[in-house]
């Protein structure tokens, strides 16, 4: 087993309407003024960026992102990550209930080395971190596309 290799998988019911959701996902240099643990966004050209975010541990994140697809009709936002974590992310924007169903998949590499160095002993705490991060970051969309 590769303890640094991570796969996440996290699903957001929230009340609003697809397009909107998709919108506000779109929107990555926002993410800051709703997700507080997404710290900084500086966006380089049309398709990338680089991003830093921290949780609950006391460490920061910063990886570039490009963006590999942009696709309102079939709800996918997809892109590529390299830095601090290397890999891949996706948004599934669909229609759930009266609402949106936003899914996040994500897998990556760790490579910062002290992550890597406490691959081990970390790992349950780097997964209840990033579950933590992932619960606010809905409550802050959720809370977004109500104010709108």
């Amino acid at each position: 087993m590769d303890w640094t290799r991570y796969r996440f998988l996290s699903q957001w019911a929230l009340p609003a309407p697809t397009a909107a959701v998709y919108d506000a996902l779109e929107r990555v240099e926002d993410y800051p003024r709703w997700w507080r643990q997404v710290r900084e966004v500086n966006r380089v050209d049309d398709t990338t960026g680089v991003i830093r975010v921290r949780s609950l541990l006391p460490y920061d994140l910063t990886f570039t992102v490009h963006a590999v697809r942009r696709d309102p009709v079939d709800g996918v936002l997809e892109i590529r990550m390299s830095g601090d974590i290397e890999g891949w992310a996706r948004w599934t924007v669909t229609a759930g209930g009266t609402g949106t169903l936003a899914r996040y998949e994500q897998v990556v590499d760790v490579r910062k080395p002290l992550l890597r160095r406490f691959a081990v002993p970390g790992c349950p705490l780097f997964r209840a971190n990033h579950r933590l991060m992932m619960r606010a970051g809905r409550r802050g969309l959720a809370a977004l596309l109500q104010a709108v």
